[in-house]
């Protein structure tokens, strides 16, 4: 049985990153979507707040688990048995950066941990959840962006 971890902040989930968790799905047996808890990071919704988001919309997806975790990929990774990790690339900029996390989590699992890296859809190349913040901070349609219970909590969370 092939499993793979899709590891990210989700902050929040968008359309690119439903688009790579379901053709991850048809490629794996098993996808575990894994939200990483980086407190170095300032996220707007808490992991137990993004892991129900997932959760939500990845349901009718049976092969996909919902998961969290801190520290290093290459340990949770270990933790879970695993050996791949699934990661979208929308631009060059992600192609570089990615890499060189790839080859990174490859050496210091010595050899253990594998990359595989999905294009995201074109048609949401321009998405990234830090750009659909913005927007819903000032109150902007992010339907295009976010699935509507999405949409809904981050209305919420800004106060609208």
């Amino acid at each position: 049985m092939s499993t793979a971890i899709y590891p990210g902040s989700f902050d929040p989930v968008t359309y690119g990153h439903i688009d790579i968790i379901k053709r991850a799905s048809t490629i794996f047996d098993k996808v575990i979507v894994a939200v990483l808890d980086n407190p170095r990071k300032k996220a707007l919704f808490l992991v137990p707040e993004r892991v129900k988001m997932l959760e939500e919309v990845t349901k009718d997806i049976p092969n996909v688990e919902i998961d969290s975790f801190s520290g290093l990929l290459i340990d949770y990774a270990r933790s879970k048995d695993v050996n791949i990790a699934v990661r979208g690339l929308r631009a060059m900029t992600d192609f570089d950066y990615e890499l060189h996390m790839a080859q990174t989590n490859f050496l210091i699992s010595g050899g253990k941990l594998e990359t595989v890296f999905l294009t995201t859809d074109l048609a949401y190349s321009y998405l990234c959840s830090s750009t659909v913040r913005e927007i819903a901070s000032f109150n902007g349609d992010v339907s295009q962006s976010v699935p509507e219970s999405v949409a809904k909590l981050l209305k919420s969370k800004y106060g609208y």
